[in-house]
């Protein structure tokens, strides 16, 4: 059911503009129905920072639970703003410790760029890792989403990613390891979802930490991974929030960075997301490009509208339908008060009451 939106935030206008469903405030007090409480810790750099805002609330506001959701952005002090971006963040970002005191029913952490080969040395880590011991005693449930995913992995379970010969950059291929979980109920087994990170986690570490992969590809390696409990802490190393142009955009601020020598090389193209006469369209703006800067002359623009039409989008059912099992899980397990993870009778330490959960941390 709707997003609320319970603040003057851009993203909801133009989320109404897209179809999406949102309600004012005034119109959800009328309403005689439950609200869930989600923070969404946003650490995605300036340029990217309101389109993760509609990312994930696309996301959240699909889903067809009986319910009305709240979305509590905020953000960490340490990550520097500038310009419009820390403009939009003063006045629109709540304070996370209010919202430790309101409560929140589950978390969102999204990814964020890294600077550092050791992730520990990251202006960040200190309060993000606050966050997530916050959240891990406070709400009923949390996302991970990349290097999100990777900060928990190694806070809690030791685990150290990889840093890879060159950047994962992508749509790729996953299967369902365990279609039987609540999590991916009735979705498809075979499915697409877009990967952008340059450092990774194995399914064998995860395994071994005791951790279920239940989504993984063969190019791309795990995508959606739960904790030993199976629910409390839900791991994406890919990005199902991803819009159709999210690769777009960042093939084309890789491309600005060559042409103003921040990189040394042309930057690839994300494998597996340019139709064919996309790729011919870029190969052509490749040489006008090469050939305008060898000589000092004007860069041609990329052709962005052209090659909107070559680009298909195969993974977003798929995230839309992860999201709506996670949502209605909550919606089942946690307490009507903000304050409280779980209703009564909920054991913590296996939620979901899976009677074969040693099965499925050991499946696959």
């Amino acid at each position: 059911m709707p997003l609320v939106a319970h603040s003057n935030l851009p993203a909801f206008e133009r989320l109404r503009e897209d179809g999406q469903e949102v309600l004012n405030a005034d119109r959800a007090k009328q309403q005689d129905i439950r609200e869930l409480h989600i923070g969404l810790l946003n650490m995605m750099p300036d340029a990217a920072l309101q389109a993760t805002e509609r990312q994930f609330l696309r996301l959240i506001g699909s889903c067809n639970h009986i319910a009305q959701f709240y979305v509590h952005l905020f953000t960490i002090g340490e990550i520097e703003r500038q310009g419009e971006a820390k403009t939009h963040v003063e006045r629109y970002y709540e304070d996370f410790c209010q919202l430790q005191q309101d409560g929140l029913d589950a978390l969102i952490i999204t990814g964020a760029n890294p600077a550092h080969d050791d992730i520990t040395q990251e202006p960040y880590w200190d309060p993000m890792a606050d966050v997530l011991a916050w959240g891990r005693e406070h709400v009923c449930s949390i996302v991970c989403s990349c290097l999100a995913t990777h900060a928990d992995l190694k806070l809690y379970h030791n685990i150290e990613r990889v840093r890879l010969p060159r950047k994962r950059w992508g749509v790729y291929s996953h299967r369902l390891l365990e279609h039987k979980h609540p999590l991916v109920s009735n979705i498809n087994t075979r499915f697409d979802a877009p990967h952008s990170h340059f450092n990774e986690v194995t399914r064998e570490q995860v395994e071994a930490a005791g951790l279920t992969v239940l989504a993984y590809s063969e190019q791309a390696d795990v995508h959606l991974v739960v904790s030993p409990d199976q629910f409390r802490l839900i791991y994406f190393q890919g990005h199902p929030e991803y819009d159709i142009n999210s690769l777009l955009k960042e093939y084309k601020r890789e491309l600005d960075r060559f042409i103003n020598d921040e990189r040394p090389d042309y930057p690839p193209y994300p494998e597996n997301y340019f139709a064919p006469k996309a790729i011919a369209i870029l190969e052509e703006h490749k040489r006008q490009v090469e050939s305008a800067k060898s000589a000092g002359k004007t860069i041609p623009r990329l052709p962005e509208k052209r090659l909107h039409e070559y680009v298909d989008n195969t993974w977003t059912d798929t995230g839309k339908a992860m999201f709506n099992n996670w949502l209605g899980l909550i919606y089942q397990l946690t307490n009507r008060d903000r304050k409280q993870p779980f209703m009564a009778g909920v054991d913590p330490h296996n939620p979901l009451g899976l009677r074969n959960r040693r099965r499925l941390a050991g499946s696959g």
